[in-house]
């Protein structure tokens, strides 16, 4: 029985694994839930799952929280209860599904509590890779990924030496603006960024993808999960979304992995693993006679310039890739709150780094959350 700690559960990811979770019940329990803002369904998550610690961040669902649930559940609250339910005594698993940089701190305090981690939150190694690959290392945890790119070259590496890794080729659906002419980005509205061609996913990534940081944040993570050089991590276009990512090994074989556009089969393998569960629902099925076609496109980075951007603050290192993130999430905030344009997303990540000088190679917790705090002060004065 894998006892489970779940970050995120009334976000896309998050109700993926509660129904993998119901569907098997003998190999999984979910003792901890957390949530942002929607009390309600995670009130509603805490009765058909009973955990034992439950977590929220506002203050509202909070007390909701409180006047809702048996006694016997722990319910607390913000970021320290985030650490608390990440590293709950009768918990084995973590498994991270929030957004942004808060996800941070409850993976580095769950490592240091020698749990599991199932990570889909893509920040954290982000900001902080280094930290928290070392730490993995020291601790002896292995650190399985759910975003599906990552999830296929994990996939694609098995019984693999790494050593004879050449490349690997991280697959990118393109988003919706891939066929659109760069001189009308200036008309685009929240509602046709929202809508994906491939995935359904959150607010924050689904507007990532559209700019293709997304990609950049993938380029970054597979730098820290799989230990290779920025120079042999490379982004195609693939608009049907049937490979999810490639490995090119020394002999100039290619391994990939399909599946459909669904992240309920990254998820299944990343609970299960070592093993394989069977799928639990017939649309999940891959049926390859359905694409006539599968079509591949180099990106365009004049296009989706924060594809570069990623690219050059993943290889410059220190605090760049916290700042370029923390920036990102202050523009696509404010675009999903129809404060600025599609294209000041990347004018205000790109402005907030061109200001930025007080970088550092040899980083630490507290540097990165400075970093981090100075890169969302420095977008409220470019805003």
């Amino acid at each position: 029985m894998q006892n489970i700690t779940l970050l995120g559960s009334t976000g896309s990811i998050g109700k993926k694994v509660l129904k993998i979770v119901a569907r098997f019940p003998e190999r999984f329990h979910i003792v901890g839930l957390s949530a942002d803002k929607n009390h309600k369904l995670l009130i509603e998550q805490a009765l058909e799952f009973n955990p034992e610690i439950v977590c929220i961040n506002s203050d509202e669902g909070f007390r909701q929280l409180k006047s809702s649930l048996d006694s016997s559940v722990q319910i607390v609250q913000g970021s320290e209860g985030l650490v608390q339910a990440a590293t709950h005594e009768n918990a084995d698993t973590l498994v991270s599904a929030i957004v942004g940089n808060i996800g941070l701190a409850p993976v580095i305090a769950a490592i240091k509590a020698h749990k599991a981690i199932k990570l889909a939150n893509k920040e954290p190694l982000v900001s902080a890779g280094k930290i928290i690959i070392d730490l993995a290392r020291k601790h002896s945890i292995d650190i399985i990924p759910i975003d599906s790119e990552h999830s296929a070259i994990f996939q694609c590496l098995q019984g693999e030496k790494a050593r004879q890794v050449k490349r690997i080729i991280l697959t990118a659906s393109g988003g919706p603006f891939h066929n659109m002419p760069v001189e009308n980005f200036k008309n685009i509205k929240k509602k046709e960024a929202l809508n994906h061609p491939n995935w359904s996913m959150g607010g924050k990534i689904t507007i990532d993808s559209s700019t293709m940081m997304n990609k950049g944040l993938e380029v970054i993570e597979a730098h820290w999960l799989f230990g290779t050089d920025y120079k042999n991590i490379d982004v195609v276009i693939h608009p049907q979304s049937a490979i999810h990512s490639m490995v090119e090994f020394i002999d100039a074989s290619i391994v990939a992995q399909l599946g459909v556009p669904d992240m309920t089969l990254p998820i299944q393998y990343a609970l299960s693993y070592p093993e394989r569960l069977e799928q639990i629902h017939e649309t999940l099925t891959f049926d390859i006679l359905k694409y006539e076609k599968l079509e591949f496109f180099k990106p365009d980075f004049k296009k989706f310039p924060l594809l570069q951007v990623a690219y050059d603050c993943g290889k410059k290192g220190g605090l760049y890739p916290t700042v370029m993130n923390a920036s990102n999430e202050m523009a696509v905030s404010l675009f999903l709150n129809e404060k600025i344009s599609f294209l000041d997303i990347s004018r205000m990540v790109i402005e907030t780094l061109s200001s930025f000088t007080d970088n550092k190679m040899d980083i630490d917790l507290d540097s990165i959350y400075a970093a981090d705090d100075w890169a969302r002060k420095k977008c409220g004065e470019i805003l």
